[in-house]
């Protein structure tokens, strides 16, 4: 009877609308876009309820999990129209929204009657499943090249096979001192010294080169340099930001850690771990506890209007740091809903959600607390101790009462052992029950969920690790999903970072986002034959990575690009020469210093307050107190030790181009603005460092102008001026310039840091 009753309301309809039965229905311009409408949020690509899709024709036609949905019962209704037809709410589709109107049913029954017509040639697009990120990492031979001779190692077949696939010739290699001016502020950040260019010239050759990289990578500065590659990526910053945007209370300490991990070649599989569940790992310790001061990196709200949301917009930086900075995933978007262009759910955000509930943030209402970093038993411990000499405190008469200095002098070993960090802690008992959040809001929770990772990227969901008496190991479980070789995205991922250090942009440009969303890898043999070697001959080792890459000729290749690879591919993504890219601004502010003599290279503690101009801080109600600057000796230090206040970044950083420190900041914006040019050319900083640099040739080469000269552009250029430089800067020193010699010297050194040549590295 019911169907009976739908047959004759759908025929009441045909007739209300004056349907003409012989009139053809347009399946590209009427049919695709109603389903697009109406029904891919649930039968697409991306979702696939009842494993059906209905994105393209030939999917209609196949049907799903219950067979056709264009099978037609006895009365002659197709199994799609009984769905939306139904006057049952639990059957018609779409659920939970609202109905078909009459015309779009009477649309899809036309189409269906005319048996469901499409073009043939219509595209189907892959399976979310199917997308090549969530593929396992395979190693594909190196391909034969029809010049085998030029390959230095694996990634130049690669490279040189695309080039020849596309018709294009590599550029000639850089010159030997291009190429030691490049390696050491690839690697350090820092150009190399007259001696240092002296001793290599003297006899320079590949062999020399790969010397030069082994002996860079053993100083304290590679750390300093690609530790802040990764503070970018996990959004460091030394203040909480908001309206009162406080000092982090020792989160230096993290800061630090990951330049001794760069610098100690920490493997990349540990490196994360620690950053995950450094307190979990069974060889805890207080180096590893300070590495999770990565979980506490984000902004802080010391006041929330809504406490509730807070904590979950806390969670919700913690995921979506973690998804895009260890996997390249945006799980952050399935925060309210599933994610519109990625097979992510909202289930698979509140899984990961559930990974990081039973973390605490330790303060004492809007004040911030360090605590010991120790592993969580240690901790006990020591909170045992304390409470022991408060109450031997209290039952006798002063500090030196019987027993007590025993245990003072524990509790001094205790602190020298584990030192007071920044890092969230879980505290002892049952981690809380974690549930998806409709729409977002706490208020209103929805299924429980336990700890779990993206369904799209495993057949099986990895088993966590049992919680102990301290903490859930929650963490730890997903950090050892994360690092485990079967693992498509990780390796892929970090590969990828290192690569776009050494080249400008990585073999996939959103070096955040691996997802349906992102670019494919320009390269995907190559990505994959060194994600794999990474892992398995590199032993996750990213200094072993960096020897591969600076050791391929495609590296040492010069920025001439040709005129043909340039008209048939202008964003290089062939790599048939070296990209034309700027310095960061804390290379170029590191590479003044040390040109001018003044950098310091001491390593360690707390942000150093630069220079700000007075107005910068006029707008500022606390103006007087809100920044101190640290005298010039402190101040002349890397620059991976500035102060960042999220609030107040100093106008020198913000102006050249300092990372995003409120997100992830996948790759440095780079933009060519006026001010940049006024900075670097008037500022108070380069007119500072160019008066020290004029002190430094007259201490090192004498009252002899040329001399000087010479002198000037081997510490800026590395390389000696040509006659024309030579000619040009001597005018600075001579009286038609209207200067005195000393004068002049300076406007010589203030001309040469402001030389593309010295901001572009070559």
């Amino acid at each position: 009877m019911v169907m009976a009753w739908v047959s004759v309301l759908v025929a009441s309809m045909l007739a209300a609308v004056g349907v003409v039965r012989g009139e053809e229905v347009d399946y590209r311009r009427e049919v695709k876009p109603l389903l697009e409408r109406r029904c891919y949020p649930c039968h697409s690509r991306l979702k696939q309820k009842g494993d059906l899709r209905l994105d393209a024709g030939i999917l209609v036609h196949r049907g799903g999990r219950h067979g056709s949905v264009l099978e037609r019962d006895a009365a002659g209704i197709s199994r799609l129209i009984q769905k939306v037809t139904s006057t049952d709410p639990e059957v018609r589709m779409p659920l939970d929204e609202r109905p078909l109107t009459p015309e779009e049913i009477t649309l899809l029954r036309r189409w269906i009657e005319s048996d469901a017509p499409f073009p043939k040639d219509e595209p189907v697009r892959i399976a979310p499943g199917d997308h090549w990120a969530f593929q396992p990492v395979r190693r594909p031979s190196p391909p034969t090249v029809a010049t085998p001779g030029w390959a230095r190692n694996p990634i130049d077949a690669f490279v040189l096979a695309q080039c020849e696939a596309h018709g294009l010739k590599p550029a000639p290699e850089a010159g030997f001192a291009a190429l030691l001016r490049r390696v050491h502020l690839d690697l350090t950040g820092l150009p190399p010294t007259p001696a240092e260019q002296e001793t290599f010239l003297r006899d320079p050759s590949d062999a020399a080169l790969d010397r030069v990289i082994e002996e860079l990578l053993a100083r304290p500065a590679y750390g300093q340099r690609w530790a802040r590659h990764w503070l970018d990526v996990v959004r460091y910053a030394d203040s909480n930001g908001y309206e009162r945007d406080a000092e982090k209370p020792m989160v230096w300490r993290y800061r630090d850690y990951v330049i001794d991990a760069f610098n100690k070649d920490k493997p990349y599989d540990r490196f994360l771990t620690e950053q995950l569940a450094g307190d979990e790992v069974p060889d805890a310790s207080s180096e590893t506890v300070l590495a999770t001061g990565y979980l506490r990196l984000g902004n802080w709200d010391d006041e929330p209007a809504d406490p509730a949301t807070d904590r979950y917009d806390q969670l919700d930086d913690i995921v979506s740091t973690t998804s895009q900075a260890f996997l390249g995933l945006t799980l952050g978007c399935a925060r309210c809903h599933d994610h519109k262009f990625e097979p992510l759910t909202t289930r698979d955000y509140y899984s990961m959600v559930s990974v990081f509930a039973p973390l605490n943030r330790p303060q004492n209402g809007r004040t911030e607390l360090t605590r010991p970093a120790g592993p969580p038993a240690r901790i006990e411990e020591y909170q045992r101790l304390q409470r022991e000499a408060d109450q031997k405190a209290k039952t006798t008469e002063s500090s030196d009462g019987i027993g007590h200095p025993r245990v003072q002098e524990r509790l001094k070993s205790f602190n020298a052992e584990y030192p007071e960090g920044y890092f969230l802690y879980e505290p002892a008992g049952l981690a809380p029950v974690s549930h998806v959040l409709l729409r977002g809001n706490p208020s209103r929770p929805g299924d429980r969920v336990e700890p779990a990772v993206p369904a799209v990227l495993v057949r099986q969901q990895p088993m966590f690790p049992k919680p102990d008496p301290w903490t859930s190991h929650r963490r730890l479980g997903l950090a050892q999903w994360i690092a485990s070789p079967s693992n498509p995205l990780t390796a892929r991922v970090l590969v990828n970072r290192v690569w776009q250090q050494h080249f400008g942009v990585g073999l996939v440009r959103t070096a955040n986002d691996f997802g349906t969303m992102g670019e494919p890898p320009s390269q995907p043999e190559l990505l994959d034959w060194l994600s794999d070697w990474f892992v398995h001959e590199g032993g996750w080792s990213v200094k072993a990575l960096h020897r591969m890459i600076l050791g391929s000729r495609t590296w040492r290749l010069s920025r001439s690009a040709r005129a043909e690879a340039v008209a048939a591919d202008l964003d290089n993504r062939w790599l048939s020469h070296q990209s034309y890219r700027r310095l960061e601004v804390e290379a170029l502010r590191d590479s003044i210093l040390a040109v001018s003599g003044r950098l310091d290279l001491r390593m360690g503690g707390r942000g150093v307050f630069l220079p700000i101009p007075s107005a910068a801080l006029e707008a500022n109600t606390d103006r007087d107190s809100i920044w101190t600057a640290a005298g010039e000796a402190e101040t002349s230090r890397r620059t991976v030790y500035a102060f960042i206040k999220r609030g107040l970044v100093v106008p020198l950083l913000e102006v050249l181009d300092l990372c995003d420190t409120v997100s992830s900041a996948p790759r440095r914006q780079v933009t060519t603005v006026a001010p940049q040019a006024l900075t670097l050319f008037n500022g108070e900083f380069v007119h500072l460092q160019a008066r020290h640099f004029a002190e430094r040739l007259k201490r090192e080469a004498g009252s002899d102008p040329v001399r000087q000269v010479d002198l000037a552009v081997r510490l800026t250029l590395c390389r000696p001026p040509n006659a024309t430089e030579r000619r040009t800067l001597m005018e600075f020193l001579g009286p038609a310039s209207g200067m005195n010699p000393d004068q002049g010297l300076e406007q010589v050194c203030r001309v040469l840091f402001n030389l593309n040549e010295f901001a572009y590295p070559e």
